[in-house]
C-alpha cells in the first residue's frame, strides 16, 4: 500500500440522510493496494472510491453499519428465487474494470432519477475507474443492450459492492436486488468467504433492500468486532451509525500535493 494522504478526520457537515443529524468521515487516500489490505480495511468497516478511502466517525450516532454476506451459507429467500427466475433470460458477464458511454450513460440517469443528482464525467471516471486495488465488473444485458452494472474491489477473502446502478427503464425487473443476487453468485464463483454490501442505512429507503440479504453480519463500531444478525442489524446493534449513498471523492481531496 502506497499512502497518498494520511488519515484525517474530515470536516462535521449536515447528514444528507437523516435529518438532524451530523456527519463526519475518517479518510485517507491510498493506491497500490493488495488484495490482502484491501481485505483487512474492509474488515474494520472502510469503504472506498477509487484512491479515497473512508469510514464514518460521526460525533452523534453510529448508524452506518457494514453488513457482509458469508457466501457459503447463503441462500436466496422465496422473494429472491422468485426474482430470479422472473429475469432468467438477462445476460450477466464479469471481467475487469473497463468504462464506457453506456456505462456512464446508465450512472447518469441512475443519479437523476434515483438521487435528484447531476453527474460529471472526470468524477465518475476518478470515483470509479481510478484504481487502487483488485477490481471487478458486472455487466446485466437483456438481449445486446446492457441495462445495468455493478463495480467490486476484490480483496483476498471477499468481494465489495463499490456501485451498482441500473437503466430505470427497466425498473421493473428489480435490478438492485437481482444485481445483489449475482455478485453474491460471482463470489461463490471465485471461492470467496465474503460479500460487502457496505452500509445500511436504518430509516432510509434506499438501503432498505441491503436487509434482504440472509443470513448476514454487522460490523459492531463499539466492540469492534463482526456480530451475526439474522433480524434488522439496527435490532443488534447498540449503536448503529447512518450514511446513505456514500459519495465520490471530496474535490479538495483529489489532487493532493
Amino acid at each position: 500500500m502506497h499512502i497518498i494522504q494520511p488519515p484525517q478526520m474530515e470536516e462535521i457537515s449536515d447528514c444528507p440522510y437523516l435529518p438532524g443529524r451530523r456527519k463526519r468521515y475518517e479518510s485517507f487516500l491510498a493506491d497500490r493496494l493488495d488484495a490482502g489490505e484491501l481485505a483487512r480495511l474492509l474488515a474494520e468497516g472502510w469503504r472506498k472510491f477509487g484512491l479515497y478511502y473512508f469510514r464514518p466517525a460521526c460525533p452523534e450516532c453510529r448508524l452506518c453499519i457494514p453488513l457482509r454476506v458469508p457466501v457459503a451459507d447463503f441462500s436466496p429467500s422465496r422473494s429472491q428465487r422468485r426474482l430470479l427466475r422472473r429475469n432468467a433470460g438477462l445476460r450477466i458477464a464479469s471481467g475487469r474494470l473497463k468504462p464506457s458511454q453506456r456505462i456512464y450513460e446508465i450512472y447518469r440517469e441512475h443519479s437523476r432519477r434515483r438521487f435528484d443528482q447531476e453527474s460529471d464525467p472526470e468524477e465518475f471516471l476518478f470515483s470509479f475507474y481510478l484504481q487502487s486495488c483488485p477490481g471487478l465488473q458486472l455487466e446485466i444485458r437483456r438481449g445486446e443492450e446492457m441495462i445495468a452494472f455493478g463495480l467490486l474491489d476484490q480483496g483476498s477473502d471477499c468481494l465489495s459492492s463499490v456501485y451498482f446502478a441500473f437503466d430505470p427503464r427497466h425498473a421493473e425487473c428489480g435490478l438492485g436486488n437481482f444485481g445483489a443476487l449475482q455478485e453474491i453468485e460471482l463470489a461463490r464463483s471465485l471461492g470467496l468467504a465474503w460479500y460487502y454490501l457496505g452500509y445500511y442505512v436504518p430509516g432510509s429507503p434506499r438501503m432498505a433492500y441491503k436487509d434482504h440479504f440472509r443470513p448476514r453480519e454487522y460490523w459492531d463500531w463499539e466492540g469492534r468486532r463482526w456480530r451475526r444478525a439474522e433480524g434488522p442489524p439496527e435490532e443488534a446493534a447498540e449503536n448503529p451509525d447512518v450514511t446513505g449513498r456514500p459519495r465520490p471523492i471530496p474535490a479538495r481531496l483529489r489532487r493532493p500535493d
